[in-house]
């Protein structure tokens, strides 16, 4: 289904988008724009019904979120609104008495005084029904609030809980995104419909109930006169959220360049490389795309409308004058007419009502249908292992045969590494950059699961631990450390904030790794500074600052292994130093992994493992190494003669 190139002309025409095979996208198509998965062809070539038959499960995922979030307004939503369609039902009927009586012949006093009781019962059934509608408002306001708060912490948990790997999946991202992002506003909107549409029914089954007494001609003509714009809506449905899908990864691309353009983390650089006129050229372009896609989907939509309200013209003109016809002719009287009046408006009120209702839950189930495949998909991706108990302090580490690819990638990013870490142990790890030191790290520390071979804890394959367990044990420095917009303290206790801590010694003693209790006391508000300034009263850190504030937060979390990939890359040479000696120091009691590529600090390591191209091609302690004269002897010549010149 390719998309026509933008026109200066007028808008691409969207039938093309929706309705024309697939094939090779034409020159100057934006390639944001074109369909990539299966899922997006299936999207484009489902049919109608087959659409409509996942109603039911949107209905029992709306309800069972709506139960979660509050049961008492769930149950008083659907009571008062069913109440309100019986009062409206009872109200029609009450009115039918009156005009049969008022105008079934020449009305005599005593004609008017029998027909008092019905007008008062339709007074009083519109008042009481206007009371109990406020009322639903009312709960409909407490239900979609909590229902949005259970549907958006469905999201959060599920995508915070997912394996580390598939972040490195794009389609992830776009099924992320649209769950997040676009899905969940409409779960709260289906909750509604669903109220309304039951209630819809009810009155429709009653109103076809009293037209059907009245006279039975007239009900299939109503039910035509409805079917063209029922027809419609689904349709203009259905296009626009094929459009969605295929718009959704340029949509994505757009807001990233937006925040490109206007996020503090790259002011600096942008004007620096006056950067702004090519990024501002990349977001016109898909701006511009995506603008004629959306005027071109509201052309095709507003002519099928027109269709549809032209044919539901037809239709209501049939059925007055088929009425007018029966008055005419004598089959109906004049009192009776009347009353059919009213019913055929009430009719194609709770039928439109009806219509409008299965629509927006048609539109909607296909959007909360992305989030209940997210939600499920996100299950299946996260790693619950097998529930063993984790040891406290593991003897040995060992990876047996471990190899791992990247979801998308030809190669693999580690083939067959074998090694083994004791406990009191310093292993490093070093090797080029892209050589899998990363990958090796992030699958000890139980991130990642090996594709082949596996990692076992005192002989037991970590894979049965329980997941939590097993990451509670381990420690990290990453090498890109996550600048957490809270306060100085709870930037170093985020990884152990349950712990106890009188006196504040542990924490003391974290940050003295570094001279962060040096950085601390330089800060306005000393432990309690906001460390982001998209806040009032936030400051921000230099890279080797949150550099320090990330090794102190490691230390803090006393785990029995630690793993530090670049830790002192961003600091200066007291700092560095002053880390390392941390590092060797708690060693002695621990499992410590480091990846550098300052060959200096690996001198004092235990085990040095060499990765090359995802293979481990070198392993021993250092002066082993140095004489065998292979690679790492060649990177430490070359470092070691940089000083010496």
């Amino acid at each position: 289904m390719p998309l026509p190139p933008p026109s200066p002309s007028g808008p691409p025409p969207l039938t093309a988008l929706i309705e024309a095979p697939t094939g090779t996208p034409p020159d100057g198509e934006l390639p944001e724009l074109t369909p990539r998965t299966a899922y997006e062809e299936l999207v484009g070539s489902a049919s109608l019904l087959t659409m409509l038959a996942a109603l039911p499960r949107f209905a029992r995922l709306v309800v069972g979120l709506a139960w979660q979030a509050s049961r008492w307004a769930t149950i008083a939503g659907a009571v008062l609104r069913l109440a309100a369609a019986a009062l409206s039902v009872f109200g029609l009927l009450a009115a039918a008495r009156a005009l049969t009586a008022l105008l079934g012949g020449q009305p005599s006093p005593a004609d008017l005084r029998a027909a008092l009781p019905a007008i008062l019962a339709v007074v009083a059934s519109y008042a009481l029904r206007a009371v109990v509608e406020a009322g639903a408002e009312a709960v409909n306001g407490r239900l979609t609030a909590g229902l949005r708060r259970v549907a958006e912490e469905r999201v959060v948990v599920a995508a915070s809980r997912v394996d580390l790997v598939a972040y490195d999946d794009p389609e992830f991202h776009e099924a992320l995104v649209r769950a997040r992002d676009v899905s969940t506003p409409f779960i709260d909107q289906g909750a509604r419909q669903l109220i309304e549409l039951t209630a819809a029914v009810v009155s429709l089954i009653a109103m076809a109930g009293t037209l059907g007494v009245l006279n039975p001609v007239l009900l299939p003509v109503i039910i035509l006169s409805i079917a063209p714009q029922t027809w419609t809506a689904l349709g203009n449905a259905r296009r626009g959220y094929a459009v969605m899908v295929r718009t959704g990864s340029a949509k994505r691309r757009l807001w990233l360049l937006s925040d490109l353009l206007a996020d503090r983390a790259c002011a600096a650089e942008l004007r620096a490389f006056t950067a702004q006129p090519f990024l501002m050229s990349q977001y016109r372009r898909l701006a511009r795309a995506l603008e004629m896609t959306q005027t071109g989907l509201a052309y095709v939509q507003a002519r099928y409308q027109l269709v549809g309200r032209a044919l539901s013209g037809i239709g209501v003109t049939v059925a007055y004058g088929l009425l007018a016809w029966l008055v005419a002719t004598g089959a109906t009287p004049l009192g009776l007419a009347g009353a059919a009046v009213l019913a055929i408006q009430s009719g194609r009120i709770a039928l439109t009502r009806s219509s409008e209702a299965v629509n927006r839950l048609y539109e909607q189930s296909l959007y909360v249908g992305d989030y209940d495949r997210f939600v499920r998909a996100a299950a299946d991706r996260t790693h619950t292992g097998g529930g063993r108990a984790v040891p406290g302090r593991p003897g040995t580490i060992a990876v047996h045969g471990v190899s791992f690819s990247y979801p998308g990638q030809p190669e693999p990013a580690l083939r067959e590494i074998s090694l083994t870490i004791r406990r009191g142990e310093v292993l490093a790890l070093v090797g080029e950059n892209g050589s899998g030191k990363t990958t090796l790290a992030h699958l000890l520390a139980g991130l990642y699961q090996p594709d082949e071979g596996a990692i076992r804890w005192d002989g037991v394959d970590v894979a049965t631990f329980d997941p939590w367990a097993l990451r509670e044990r381990i420690a990290m420095v990453m090498q890109t450390p996550a600048r957490w917009p809270l306060t100085v303290r709870q930037n170093i206790t985020i990884g152990r904030f349950d712990r106890s801590d009188p006196g504040h010694l542990a924490l003391t003693a974290a940050a003295s790794i570094g001279d962060v209790d040096d950085l601390v006391s330089r800060l306005p508000e000393g432990w309690d500074t906001l460390l982001s300034k998209k806040f009032k009263g936030g400051q921000d850190l230099s890279g080797g600052q949150w550099q320090r504030i990330a090794v102190a937060r490691a230390v803090y979390r006393d785990a029995p292994v630690l793993i530090c990939d670049e830790p002192t890359a961003a600091l200066d040479a007291r700092a560095e130093a002053a880390v390392y000696d941390t590092l060797r120091a708690l060693g002695r009691g621990r499992t410590v992994v480091l990846i550098t590529h300052r060959l200096a600090s690996t001198r004092q390591a235990d085990r040095i493992a060499v990765l090359h191209r995802g293979r481990l091609v070198e392993y021993g302690d250092h002066d082993t190494l140095t004489a065998a004269g292979g690679r790492y002897a060649r990177m430490y010549a070359l470092q070691a003669r940089a000083y010496r010149d």
